[in-house]
């Protein structure tokens, strides 16, 4: 792969931050330590202006070209936070915190933004402006939306923005993009089923609302199967189902279910909320119980808008000879999509390699994708603003 020399000769120093960081994850917003982290090697690097606090807890720094006579001002995002799971890896630089790990890779996102700024910072081989932006909070806490609702565009004036996540069944140091939709959005609800609890022996002196929930349960698939064009791509799923029964005997009060509804057609986000509403609400209704739905809109769908995704693409074949520019969408869901919401850009794959899905206890990011990652968040740059 034609890597740049210069993030070839810096891969034992960018694995060794990503080890570091794997050591020590954060979650959410309390990032402190890995945006701290972060800060004290920008300033190391010499970037021209470092700004935390953005978003609560993320950092934003800029680097400037050799001359900024175009003024292009390209973005570019790497996630910091981890998640609440358990490490199962066995790692000498394994998680030091119980109960936390980075099991989505963000550590290596992190960490070959930090290398690419590195190198730029010390090449700056552009005309215009690079943006880097470090982001808390994308495992649930819609970061992206924050660090956008605090300016994030319109203070620093980004035109573009463009980010990177690795995928494992992916080769290493390849990658994959497409334009349009790539990952679904995410709505949650939870409906609260009450009805008669009672004894098992005189079902009919009760409100079964175990029988009830079943039947909500069943009754939903329909919302995907009947009310879905079938070329279309919705996922319904009840992922919870909990009574307040601890005894084979007692029938249930109420029960409570949870689960999402994920799609990549932005159209379908609110006929699914009201066909989960009338499902719950009537069937409950039919059998004398009561259900109330709680909905929770999520992270919108993540949509690469042409020109960039085409961009992404040339810079992806340029560091790995190749590239899938036609990948098939997926039904995980990224609040990187609330920063292309705002502004056009791209969001691309790199290969983590033969491993454990993302979130699974036994992931690890595969430090050798990290010398293709920083190359392309650099050729991005060096592509987009071309020194004249």
């Amino acid at each position: 792969m034609p890597i740049k020399n210069r993030l070839a000769d810096m891969h034992g120093e960018i694995t060794g931050w990503r080890r570091h960081l794997h050591a020590h994850p954060e979650l959410m917003y309390d990032v402190h330590e890995t945006a701290g982290f972060v800060v004290e090697r920008l300033r190391e690097f010499g970037v021209d202006d470092i700004t935390p606090g953005i978003g609560k807890t993320g950092v934003v720094a800029v680097i400037k070209g050799k001359t900024d006579t175009k003024g292009r001002v390209i973005g570019l995002r790497a996630d910091m936070d981890a998640l609440p799971i358990e490490e199962a890896t066995g790692l000498d630089y394994a998680s030091t915190v119980p109960g936390k790990m980075h099991a989505c890779g963000h550590d290596g996102h992190t960490s070959m933004l930090l290398g690419a700024a590195k190198y730029l910072a010390e090449t700056r081989n552009f005309d215009g402006t690079a943006v880097l932006i470090f982001q808390p909070a994308e495992e649930g806490g819609a970061g992206g939306l924050a660090m956008c609702q605090d300016g994030l565009m319109d203070r620093w004036g980004i035109q573009e923005v463009y980010g990177m996540h690795n995928t494992p069944g992916l080769p290493v140091g390849e990658f994959a993009i497409r334009p349009g939709a790539l990952l679904a959005s995410s709505d949650e609800f939870e409906i609260r089923v009450t009805g008669k609890g009672g004894h098992a022996a005189a079902p009919h002196e009760a409100v079964d609302t175990t029988l009830v929930a079943a039947q909500i349960v069943v009754s939903l698939q329909s919302v995907v199967s009947r009310t879905v064009d079938p070329i279309k791509r919705v996922v319904l799923t009840v992922g919870t189902f909990e009574t307040d029964s601890v005894a084979s005997n007692v029938i249930a009060h109420k029960v409570r279910l949870q689960g999402t509804v994920r799609t990549l057609d932005p159209e379908y986000r609110p006929i699914a909320e009201e066909r989960v509403r009338r499902i719950a609400e009537d069937t409950a209704s039919a059998f004398g119980a009561h259900a109330e739905v709680i909905w929770t809109p999520g992270y919108p769908v993540t949509v690469n808008s042409a020109e960039e995704t085409t961009h992404a693409a040339e810079a992806a074949a340029a560091v790995a000879g190749k590239v899938n520019d036609n990948v098939d969408p997926i039904m995980p869901s990224e609040d990187f999509a609330y920063m292309l919401e705002e502004r056009p850009g791209a969001y691309i794959f790199i290969g983590n390699g033969d491993t454990a899905m993302c979130h699974h206890p036994a992931y690890n990011f595969d430090d050798d994708a990290i010398p293709a990652g920083c190359s392309w968040f650099a050729e991005i740059v060096e592509r987009r603003m071309p020194v004249a």
